[in-house]
């Protein structure tokens, strides 16, 4: 017949996590270096000790703490293993059988974040949208360059007549030979002999209105003191008022204007 007093000697000896306990003791480690040395939470590790496997992770991860404790602590981790078997419930072990669905606990050893969430930086935001901008705005800047680079001058081109051409243009000019619109015209005559030049001079202000054979206006209105250089086509119809002030020359031979003239005014037809 066997005594209480040998069943818990026999119980303390098949005691793995007695033996743990002890076995750290002996070395003078606390709980707390054991858990930084072998990266087990600290109450796991007084979980083996106390032999609580309810407050350890499954039967799997249980069983390689305590075979790391025991190396750790220089024991025999076969022995300690064996002991963890035959000490683990079995209420427990058919539990995790038959509970096939539900999902790993964590071990000791892992840190994990259960939320995992994906955070933005406002500021790299804002510099994402910033350089798309400046993008945009220099692409519009080198397309807007090349289309100025790529449009061909325009050529502004006088409306003239063909009459009007063969005339040499038969435009008002002043004494140094320059028409209205700025521009010398060449008044020699050798490009088509039919042009006819004409050469007024006013020595005050008068009143004058010369056309020629093709319809130009070559001079109309009121006309200050100067020289003036018409050409066109003969004949042309003059007429001028304060015919005192006015002096006219056709290809270069004077024209009596005292025959034309009837109270200071004369209207006439003049050709070469």
């Amino acid at each position: 017949m066997t005594t209480p007093s040998s069943n818990t000697q026999s119980n303390q000896q098949g005691s793995f996590g007695a033996v743990l306990q002890q076995a750290r003791k002996n070395k003078q480690v606390s709980l707390e270096e054991v858990a930084a040395e072998l990266f087990i939470l600290k109450r796991h590790l007084q979980a083996l000790e106390s032999e609580n496997f309810s407050e350890l992770p499954q039967a799997a991860f249980a069983r390689g703490f305590a075979i790391n404790y025991a190396k750790f602590l220089g024991l025999d981790p076969v022995k300690i293993a064996s002991s963890f078997d035959a000490a683990y419930p079995k209420e427990l072990k058919a539990q995790l059988a038959n509970n096939t669905d539900t999902p790993l606990r964590p071990m000791g050893t892992l840190q994990r974040d259960t939320h995992n969430r994906i955070r933005f930086n406002p500021l790299l935001i804002i510099g994402v949208i910033g350089l798309i901008i400046l993008a945009i705005f220099l692409f519009r800047m080198v397309s807007n360059a090349s289309k100025e680079n790529n449009q061909e001058p325009t050529v502004a081109v006088e409306d003239i007549s063909a009459v009007e051409q063969a005339q040499g243009a038969a435009i008002n000019t002043n004494a140094n030979g320059v028409g209205a619109s700025g521009s010398a015209l060449n008044l020699g005559g050798d490009a088509n002999t039919d042009v006819a030049v004409l050469d007024v001079k006013l020595t005050d202000n008068a009143i004058i209105s010369i056309t020629d054979a093709s319809g130009s206006n070559l001079m109309n209105g009121a006309q200050t003191t100067g020289d003036h250089k018409l050409s066109g086509m003969p004949p042309f119809n003059v007429q001028i008022d304060n015919v005192d002030n006015v002096s006219l020359m056709l290809n270069q031979e004077a024209v009596a204007l005292d025959t034309y003239a009837t109270d200071k005014q004369a209207s006439f037809e003049l050709a070469p």
